[in-house]
């Protein structure tokens, strides 16, 4: 790399560790940075994986706040998101590159849809469970372990857009804040980095100076995605993942048909 290529890589890095705090989605500004300096998919994959790594724990650490009273939640949902991204990791050197281009686009403006929904829809599930008699799960239940599963596969093969889907997840079937789901929420992208990039160090080809400049650049961002995200109220977080979200979408799509 030249020293701009550099420069541009962690800068890269403390965008995507700012965005991917707050809501996610910062693999769409650190790949085509990677991409760009000449490295290949997959290559750019895994060393964007691991370099995030950093930025996801320092996000977690930024929202320690938002954790306290969430450690069963937290436990358990980290195995499932565990899962999901080792078996993501695995696939991503099995499939072609392209193989999840397609769906994922709409999977990310299906999460949208229900971030913009999920005021109403949490409303709506509360009135039937007033009805029924039946409690809230604690932890979202059997369908929120399958929809995070299904997500975390994905999370482990590219990432994108991954924090969207885990909070319109959460934010429909958990009766708690968007603040204390979204220090969840980088729990478990945290540890779907970290799971593919154990994995990635013994099996795949990585780029050492990527990871070192977007390890450090996501922990610098980190930090700072979680000064700005924990001030934020919830319509404006809600407002933020869906400009991003948005944002995301187009580009995804533009990769796939452009």
């Amino acid at each position: 790399m030249t020293i701009w290529e550099m420069l541009a890589v962690f800068a890269a890095g403390i965008s995507a560790g700012t965005i991917n705090t707050i809501v996610g989605s910062g693999t769409l500004i650190t790949f085509p940075v990677l991409l760009a300096t000449g490295l290949p998919p997959v290559t750019a994959t895994v060393s964007n994986g691991l370099g995030l790594v950093p930025g996801a724990i320092s996000g977690a650490i930024g929202y320690r706040a938002e954790l306290k009273g969430q450690r069963r939640r937290v436990l358990r949902l980290s195995v499932v998101a565990a899962v999901g991204g080792i078996t993501g990791a695995v696939l991503l050197l099995q499939l072609p590159s392209t193989a999840f281009e397609t769906i994922v686009p709409v999977l990310v403006t299906l999460a949208l849809v229900l971030v913009v929904l999920q005021p109403r829809i949490a409303k709506a599930v509360q009135r039937r469970r007033e009805r029924t008699g039946t409690p809230a799960h604690p932890d979202g239940g059997p369908l929120l372990t399958t929809g995070l599963l299904l997500s975390s596969v994905y999370g482990g093969y590219f990432t994108a857009a991954q924090g969207i889907i885990y909070m319109s997840l959460m934010g429909m079937l958990i009766e708690d804040t968007l603040q204390r789901l979204n220090a969840v929420k980088n729990i478990l992208t945290a540890v779907v980095n970290s799971i593919a990039a154990i994995f990635f160090l013994f099996v795949a080809d990585f780029d050492w100076t990527a990871v070192l400049l977007i390890a450090v650049g996501s922990t610098i961002g980190g930090q700072v995605g979680a000064k700005v995200g924990r001030k934020l109220p919830p319509a404006a977080l809600r407002g933020f993942i869906v400009a991003v979200g948005t944002v995301a979408v187009v580009q995804l799509l533009i990769r796939r048909y452009g």
